[in-house]
């Protein structure tokens, strides 16, 4: 018994939790980085997407083959190699068929595979798809060449390559993006024909520097087109991997009717992909009903599969240039594209410069020749074997027929070819037998010869023979050159760059310049007086001050109604300890009966989960005391100045687990605070007992409540006014309550 606890107490390893829960989250990191999210440079691509291409060449979805329904690729694909869920593999497929995101296809969708507007892809049910001709004659050639190394699939049934024979930089060409553990990646999409002239230039001269290959390679190139306004960064960019681009959409100006002009957007940047237009169509209408600019007559969306076509139009004498401006620096026509061109290397991640993403290409290009030609080499060194024994058999057909004929088994026929063994072997005459025994065939020849089928004994067939062993020395003889010669290999990799080039090469589609950034001086707001209105559905608007004073009686009806200067600000407390501000200027001045837009629009506030307990102006608040209670009964004084921040939303108090905000009131010139229970019980105090403190203070209590009760309602009242409160029917002096000190429980109303 104590040998058996001793032998546990031996396999018990005592170590640090926080050492434990470092290692396996290094472990899970580092999965995540090399095993999902991060491309590796070599191909360009993700395991998922790597395991999609391959699977399809598998299932024999070849560009020249009939369409396939994504859901079998993506079942067969989660079935044998990626077995994280069948979203994620659908997405992928989805992604490298979208046009608009790739710089160049690797999956022919047929389908609905989504929009450039941000419309989703159908249900893989729905879809079919099938490999393009670059992914089949670019990405997958020559895997059975032994080119790349194979890896056991998650459960060592199946084989997956661990990177594909990628001929082109497509890290460069189609771009990655990917958020891994406390890193990301972000890589722009580049021109197929600039990329390759730069590949084929550094093959040539492996000493050029990034400004050289810069001369090939102008930029990025987006699918979407667009331009790229900071060219000048590029340099840095493209030394560094890391660095920000700034994105314009290709913007015209076309003549109208009636001497009216209108922009029409024909490329957006890259980074509007999806709802990004949508927001684009809905910031241009904000800045003409927010009277940002007064320019715009009408936006429609022409856009279709043509290509994106947005017309602005603008009224009669208004500057295109000027609202251009006014578009570029208020909307998403202009925006940053974040470059950190971070890849899987060498099994590790890394930032890589241009150069390096070009040399670790040359570098894999020369690898996969290397194991491509010595594989071939080694099956024509083979084929030359087979092919000199056949033609050295033929040269004496006669004794090899005699021997064939004097065997009993096909081993004692093969060990005479292989060593003249001639051993209980019939012969015609000894002459014969002498021959045979001087034969000294190969294994793989003599297998050859006792298989080769009499028909190849004819005189053209043996000619023909001849001709494919001749054609075998010199395949021979190229395969030794370009293993041999760095020149010739690297002559081989170039061609096969032209021919891609050739046929798969297509025109730059962003521009590259230097544009100014643009800054917009905004005109100083002619300071004036205005009234805010809101109703008691939370609707706000502003109203010119003469009309307020006009309508007195009507502005009665809304919940909350005052007079501002338009350059101040208004403050919201909500019954959750929250104050949200807004802008006078970004409340959209109307009519007396205009609805108005809802406060949830210019501001954080929540209608939903948030009630208003004070609107106010800011400058009001920020010169004054605030009286403030909570329905748990507490109070407390605090002063404005606490809410002066530049935050648009900031904590305004301290509100407990189940406790609310109910009242927050001006507290200048207030003597009493009555205060006023669900129950009906009443209390007055004077208002100097509630302490001034901290907005972050609890406070102290005002009123004692009861179990089931809560504080419903707070007054401030002045000594010399006479505050009147209808209650439960009845009329309420709150001046003539008896005065008490806080905190206690109060007189129960009898209304």
């Amino acid at each position: 018994m104590s040998a058996r606890k001793e032998e546990t107490e031996d396999r018990v390893i005592r170590t640090d939790y926080s050492e434990i829960m470092q290692k396996n989250y290094i472990d899970y990191a580092m999965s995540v980085i090399v095993s999902r999210a991060l491309p590796d440079v070599r191909d360009g691509l993700k395991p998922v997407q790597r395991r999609v291409l391959y699977d399809m060449q598998q299932l024999g979805i070849r560009w020249n083959q009939p369409y396939r329904k994504c859901a079998r690729i993506v079942g067969d694909t989660m079935g044998k190699y990626h077995p994280h869920g069948d979203s994620s593999i659908y997405e992928a497929l989805v992604v490298m068929a979208q046009d608009f995101k790739k710089g160049r296809i690797l999956v022919d969708g047929h389908g609905n595979f989504g929009s450039i507007e941000g419309d989703g892809a159908a249900a893989m049910r729905y879809t079919e798809a099938r490999l393009t001709k670059l992914a089949q004659e670019v990405f997958l050639a020559d895997l059975d060449k032994d080119v790349v190394d194979f890896m056991p699939n998650f459960d060592e049934t199946e084989k997956e390559p661990r990177v594909l024979p990628v001929r082109i930089p497509n890290f460069l060409i189609n771009g990655a993006e990917g958020i891994a553990v406390g890193m990301a990646t972000s890589v722009p999409t580049h021109n197929l024909t600039e990329v390759v002239d730069a590949v084929k230039a550094y093959i040539r001269n492996n000493d050029m520097t990034t400004e050289a290959l810069m001369t090939y390679i102008k930029g990025p190139d987006f699918p979407t087109g667009g331009i790229i306004a900071n060219a000048s960064d590029l340099k840095a960019v493209y030394e560094t991997g890391t660095g920000r681009l700034r994105l314009r959409g290709r913007v015209a100006v076309e003549k109208l009717k009636g001497g009216r002009q209108a922009l029409v957007i024909t490329e957006i940047p890259y980074t509007m992909i999806g709802s990004g237009i949508g927001k684009f169509l809905c910031d241009i209408a904000a800045l003409a009903e927010n009277r940002v600019t007064t320019d715009i007559a009408d936006i429609s969306n022409q856009s279709s599969k043509e290509g994106i076509r947005i017309v602005i139009e603008l009224k009669k004498g208004a500057d295109p240039e000027k609202l251009l401006n006014l578009l570029y620096k208020k909307t998403k026509l202009e925006d940053t594209f974040s470059v950190n061109m971070l890849a899987v290397c060498d099994g590790r991640p890394e930032t890589m410069s241009l150069k390096r993403i070009i040399e670790t290409h040359v570098d894999f290009q020369i690898e996969i020749a290397n194991r491509k030609y010595s594989n071939l080499l080694a099956r024509e060194r083979e084929k030359n074997e087979i092919q000199e024994g056949l033609i050295r058999a033929c040269d004496v057909i006669d004794l090899i027929i005699e021997i064939l004929r004097g065997c009993k088994t096909q081993a004692q026929a093969q060990a005479c070819l292989t060593g003249g063994d001639v051993k209980g072997i019939r012969f015609k005459t000894e002459k014969s037998r002498r021959a045979a025994s001087k034969l000294n065939f190969t294994e793989k020849q003599a297998r050859a010869i006792l298989d080769m089928r009499l028909a190849k004994l004819i005189g053209l067939e043996v000619e023909a023979l001849i001709a494919e062993h001749n054609e075998t020395l010199k395949n021979i003889a190229r395969y030794e050159d370009i293993l041999n010669n760095y020149d010739t290999m690297a002559g081989v990799i170039i061609d096969e760059l032209d021919s891609i080039r050739r046929e798969f090469g297509t025109p730059r589609r962003t521009g590259l310049e230097d544009a100014k950034e643009v800054v917009i001086e905004a005109p100083q707001p002619v300071e004036e007086t205005v009234a805010v209105l809101v109703d008691r559905f939370g609707y706000i608007k502003t109203i010119d001050e003469s009309t307020f004073d006009r309508n007195a009686a009507a502005a009665e009806e809304f919940r909350y109604a005052f007079k501002i200067v338009n350059t101040d600000s208004i403050g919201i407390f909500t019954d959750s300890g929250k104050l949200h501000k807004i802008k006078v200027m970004d409340i959209r001045q109307g009519k007396l009966r205009d609805k108005g837009v809802p406060m949830d629009n210019l501001c954080r506030y929540d209608s939903q989960t948030e009630k208003a307990v004070l609107i106010a102006p800011m400058s009001e608040i920020l010169s004054s005391e605030l009286f403030m209670a909570t329905a748990a009964g507490y109070v407390k004084r605090v002063s404005g100045s606490e809410f002066d921040s530049a935050n648009r939303t900031i904590a305004a108090a301290r509100i407990d687990d189940g406790d609310r905000l109910v009242f927050v009131g001006i507290s200048d010139g207030a003597e009493f605070v009555v205060l006023r229970s669900k129950n009906g019980f009443f209390i007055r105090f004077l208002q100097q007992e509630a302490p001034l403190l901290k907005k972050t203070a609890r406070g102290i209590r005002g009123i004692l409540l009861g179990d089931d009760d809560e504080l419903e309602a707070a007054y401030l009242l002045q000594m010399a006014r006479e505050f009147t409160l209808e209650y439960k029917g009845r009329s309420l002096m709150l001046n003539r309550l008896k005065l008490v000190k806080h905190g206690g429980r109060g007189s129960k109303s009898r209304g």
